[in-house]
């Protein structure tokens, strides 16, 4: 289970309230600002849905968050989780690419090392090969009217070492050239994931991301869930062992290990 929901909250032109003084209650502020919010004082909370409290004294900042949620705000408190109906996590920023990292409110110092080693991972131009991938849905669609036509396109194509591969610092320059030739539909093909526990930790980089990635899951009934929950959320399910016609694209099998 997962101790918070993740979401993205579009405030652009909204009111949002920030209450408090210093640094703290600034760099609130700042961020509102850059997701196109607006920030205001208590008094205007009957305008706004968020509320940020940056005030040192425990006892205040909670009678702050008393009041706000009273008028139906969701409230964030600085530096006490506990008071908070959501945490902010610590954002990369590859715009319209935003990546959250979030300890529930744990450790931010933690979130930021995390935040900061995917910086290094995720190239700048990440950005822009996302844009053109935004602009180009009308002629994807156009090719491949069928949905999954479309997603194994770009599976194939934005897979680790194929031509649109996001971690490619030149992948954006090549999109061009991959819309003008296009892919052909993957063909139905298996794989078989053997565990060695149930533990999903102890699943191998290759095994995570073919969960990740497949279009049918086929596993016996007493799967573990925790393993489970590492493959699409929109992947056809099916039980262990099937008697019908295989499907289209890549189906996982996941199995027992050998004794």
């Amino acid at each position: 289970m997962i101790g918070s929901l993740p979401l993205f909250h579009r405030v652009n032109g909204q009111r949002i309230v920030v209450a408090g003084e210093g640094d703290m209650a600034e760099a609130r502020r700042r961020l509102v600002e850059r997701a196109g919010g607006i920030p205001c004082g208590e008094s205007e909370a009957h305008h706004a849905r968020l509320a940020f409290v940056a005030v040192s004294n425990e006892r205040e900042a909670q009678a702050i968050a008393n009041r706000l949620r009273g008028k139906g705000l969701l409230v964030n408190v600085a530096d006490r989780p506990g008071l908070c109906d959501f945490t902010m996590p610590s954002i990369l920023d590859r715009e319209p690419v935003l990546i959250a990292v979030s300890t529930s409110g744990a450790s931010a110092g933690l979130a930021k090392q995390l935040r900061l080693r995917l910086e290094k991972l995720l190239p700048q131009s990440l950005g822009r090969l996302t844009r053109k991938l935004r602009d180009a849905r009308e002629t994807l669609r156009q090719r491949y009217p069928d949905a999954d036509g479309r997603r194994h396109a770009l599976d194939a194509a934005l897979d680790e070492g194929g031509i649109l591969d996001p971690l490619d610092p030149d992948a954006a320059d090549r999109f061009g050239e991959w819309l003008a030739t296009g892919n052909s539909r993957m063909q139905a093909r298996q794989v078989a994931i053997e565990l060695i526990s149930e533990n999903p930790d102890d699943l191998t980089i290759g095994q995570a991301r073919m969960l990740g990635v497949a279009d049918a899951i086929f596993a016996a009934v007493d799967t573990p869930p925790a393993i489970l929950e590492r493959a699409r959320a929109d992947a056809a399910r099916h039980t262990w062992p099937h008697d019908g016609d295989w499907p289209d694209g890549l189906s996982v099998i996941v199995c027992r290990g050998k004794e």
